[in-house]
């Protein structure tokens, strides 16, 4: 049975994707060796996995990764029936009954989150709220600040990865989405798309020149 401090790995890595033992350590105060006795547990319960990445010096390198065991302790909001409910749609109404599904989902979910977002706040702000909007949704987002002064909204997870595998326009609505959100003179462009392989999506967001 898990206990608190390896839920607390399982998150490092969900956020941080993979890491050493030593890197897990000094994140959540305790030593390697304390961790890696935790994931030496978790990798027995099937959560997690490590891999030997060899250095051009040195001893071999250990990174531990979530595998889809461990990816499946996070929120996620999709099922089977919801799948169904996708396919099925397109069956009965074509491509153009699910595209009108997806602008509806899109209007509701503007109309929510444009009260949760003030449009006169400053865009860290926005963006931390908007954040927070997907966050409390599953998405576990979070908002870095770069150095040239653009942001990253980073989602480390996907609730609704499955639907989207079935219809990719809930992505692109979700960039639309975050576009009229963030107003005019922002740009929002997808650097990281988990539906391409990446292990999170992200965003970078930056104005317009």
């Amino acid at each position: 049975m898990a206990t608190a401090s390896d839920d607390r790995i399982l998150f490092q890595i969900k956020t941080r994707g993979p890491q050493t033992a030593a890197d897990i350590g000094t994140h959540l105060g305790m030593t390697p060796t304390g961790a890696r006795q935790h994931l030496v547990r978790l990798q027995a319960d099937g959560l997690v996995e490590g891999e030997e990445q060899r250095r051009k010096r040195g001893r071999p390198t250990r990174l531990w990764r979530l595998t889809d065991h461990g990816h499946g302790r996070f929120p996620d909001r999709h099922s089977d029936l919801t799948l169904e409910f996708l396919r099925s749609t397109q069956a009965v109404f074509g491509k153009a009954g699910l595209e009108k599904l997806v602008r509806h989902r899109e209007d509701d979910s503007l109309a929510r989150y444009r009260r949760l977002v003030p449009h006169r706040l400053p865009l860290r702000a926005k963006l931390r709220a908007l954040a927070d909007a997907r966050s409390q949704e599953g998405y576990m987002a979070r908002v870095i600040a770069e150095r040239d002064g653009s942001f990253l909204l980073v989602e480390d997870h996907c609730p609704i990865c499955a639907a989207a595998a079935t219809c990719q326009a809930l992505c692109r609505s979700e960039l639309a989405i975050f576009q009229k959100i963030l107003g005019d003179g922002i740009m929002v462009q997808r650097i990281d798309h988990l539906l391409a392989g990446a292990r999170r999506c992200a965003y970078r967001v930056q104005r317009s020149a």
